[in-house]
Formats: structure tokens, sequence, C-alpha cells
């Protein structure tokens, strides 16, 4: 018969016991797949900081090559030169 081992208490925590996260703990967390870290924690200030609705989007669009060559062909700043480019056609330049 198995008996009982005195002082093997369970180290085992219900998950459901844990507190609930407040939106600064989620705001500072660190964010990993795997061993990878997608975001570091706050203690990291580098970067850009979050633009809201003024953000810009990423899409993909296919372009002929001879358009995207002749925008590169001016050097860095070639995609807001295009972007510009795109809002002039549309009659929302600035």
């Amino acid at each position: 018969m198995s008996e009982s081992k005195p002082g093997s208490e369970s180290t085992w925590i219900d998950p459901d016991d844990a507190p609930e996260w407040t939106d600064e703990m989620i705001a500072t967390a660190e964010i990993a797949v795997g061993d990878r870290i997608i975001r570091p924690g706050a203690w990291r200030t580098a970067g850009r900081p979050p633009l809201g609705a003024s953000a810009k989007r990423q899409v993909t669009l296919r372009l002929d090559p001879d358009v995207i060559e002749r925008f590169r062909a001016g050097g860095a700043g070639w995609q807001g030169r295009m972007n510009e480019a795109l809002r002039r056609a549309v009659g929302l330049a600035t």
C-alpha cells in the first residue's frame, strides 16, 4: 500500500487564483513567442512612439517595375515621394 510521505506538500498553484491583469501590467508586459522577444517590457524607451489614428498603414501593392525603379532612383525617401505623388494624383496634396 502507498503511504503519504510526511512533508511532501503540493507546490501546484491554481491558475484561477492569479490576480486580474491591470491596464498598466498589460502595457508594461514583455511579449515573447518562444525564445524570441516580440515586445520588450516598459523599461525600453527606444523606438517610435505610437502615432494613433495618424499612423500610416502597410499595404501590399503590385506596381510595374519601371515605376518602382524611377522612385528608387531618387535615393532614400522614395516611399515618401511615392506617397506624395499618389496624394497629388487623388487631389490630397498639401
